[in-house]
């Protein structure tokens, strides 16, 4: 994986950019949610400073991976599209007291390192933007779907057979 690191602090306070394309398949956590590893991310990130002067991030997401329907269990292409603000804390106690400050449900506070992974930020972001339960707007093929609620229609059908009077 192209394992981008940077001081994030230092990154926010001159305001730098930095943005890229990424396979799936060097995502070992988002790979190993994805029906197959095709399919690449664009991201972006943008250091800066928030209203309050906190140190912050903006991180953009976009790409297409594989997925499987929960309902016809067959592969399809889910957009991601995502993007979010990540405000940063010293320690866990300064992201708690600037969660507090901030109190807006849109932005996440997370600690700051002087050492931080930017290809971890974006599995991150790309693993959040996935749906708990991906599905086709329409199912293309419902054979294996109508197979199943048939058997499912009467579990007691083949006892019916055994019943004698």
């Amino acid at each position: 994986m192209n394992a981008f690191e940077i001081d994030a602090f230092e990154f926010c306070r001159t305001n730098s950019s930095k943005e890229g394309t990424t396979p799936v398949a060097e995502m070992t956590r988002l790979s190993k949610e994805c029906a197959d590893a095709s399919g690449e991310l664009t991201w972006k990130v943008d250091g800066g400073s928030s209203k309050q002067g906190y140190p912050q991030m903006r991180l953009t997401v976009a790409g297409t991976v594989q997925l499987v329907c929960q309902r016809c269990l067959t592969p399809f292409g889910y957009e991601i599209d995502s993007s979010t603000v990540l405000m940063l804390g010293k320690d866990d106690a300064d992201a708690d007291e600037i969660e507090e400050i901030i109190d807006d449900e849109s932005i996440d506070v997370i600690v700051g390192a002087r050492a931080m992974k930017l290809m971890d930020l974006v599995e991150d972001e790309a693993l959040l933007a996935l749906p708990q339960a991906p599905k086709h707007e329409v199912c293309p093929d419902t054979s294996l779907l109508d197979a199943a609620k048939n058997e499912k229609a009467s579990p007691f059908a083949g006892l019916k057979g055994l019943k004698t009077n």
